[in-house]
């Protein structure tokens, strides 16, 4: 097989899961972006976490972002990102008690929103952070995965002692259709899948969610709070009020 054929048959497995992601989960999405829209429009904060690993990327997708929005106040767990060392933060997010902690450090409020990503949704620091949330009365939208949810052995040792899955804690779930094991794409001759597809389609959730939400702004006569790149002419000058609104709010900006 060429290299052509294989980025053609990479590429159809991407958009097939995007395809379908987009087909089975649009309501649920855009229900998430009237649930940010309701919380810009009561001077709330957007609350985003990642539960672990790659997950943790989708708080930067959606943080100081052109296109992004500006009233977003990211939850970041840097030991249990791979740019701490990936054996340690393995070992971070199967632990109880680090989840609570950032939530409790950031200071989540009843009524706040908090999206929580985590494509397999079962480990200590998402279910951790989920029931401390909860606890403080925050409201929660979740996007992970059902085939996890389903697949997972009962005694699997990567699992929080409670068992939970992170959708039984949510008040908005969506299911980004992660299959198991993360990769499921497969080269000719050899077993080990490759290309995972995660990070791709929790990227595209993120700014659909933020494109929902817009437009649920725009249609209640609400002025959205998108950043411009920085990078352009203009865009210092035209994030700097935005900056200005929000910059002793947000923890890390």
């Amino acid at each position: 097989m060429n290299a052509k054929s294989l980025g053609q048959e990479y590429l159809r497995n991407v958009i097939t899961k995007l395809t379908a992601v987009e087909s089975h989960q649009a309501r649920t999405v855009h229900q998430a972006g009237v649930l940010i829209a309701d919380a810009y429009q009561n001077d709330r904060l957007i609350h985003v976490y990642g539960g672990g690993g790659h997950t943790v990327m989708m708080v930067c997708e959606m943080f100081f972002r052109a296109g992004g929005l500006a009233n977003i106040n990211p939850i970041f767990g840097h030991d249990i990102s791979p740019l701490c060392q990936a054996l340690k933060y393995l070992e971070i997010e199967r632990t109880t008690g680090y989840g609570a902690c950032l939530i409790r450090y950031y200071n989540l409020v009843p009524d706040d929103l908090l999206i929580i990503f985590h494509n397999i949704g079962y480990n200590p620091t998402t279910i951790d952070a989920a029931e401390e949330a909860k606890k403080r009365g925050a409201r929660i939208i979740a996007i992970s995965s059902h085939h996890w949810r389903e697949s997972l052995p009962k005694d699997h040792r990567i699992r929080h002692p409670s068992g939970q899955h992170l959708f039984e804690l949510a008040d908005l779930c969506i299911d980004d259709e992660n299959p198991y094991g993360d990769a499921d794409y497969k080269i000719p001759g050899f077993d080990v899948p490759v290309g995972p597809t995660s990070t791709m389609v929790s990227a595209y959730l993120a700014h659909r969610m933020v494109i929902e939400a817009v437009a649920e702004m725009v249609r209640r006569g609400l002025e959205p709070p998108v950043f411009r790149s920085a990078n352009l002419p203009e865009g210092d000058a035209y994030n700097a009020e935005l900056l200005a609104r929000y910059r002793s709010r947000v923890k890390d900006l």
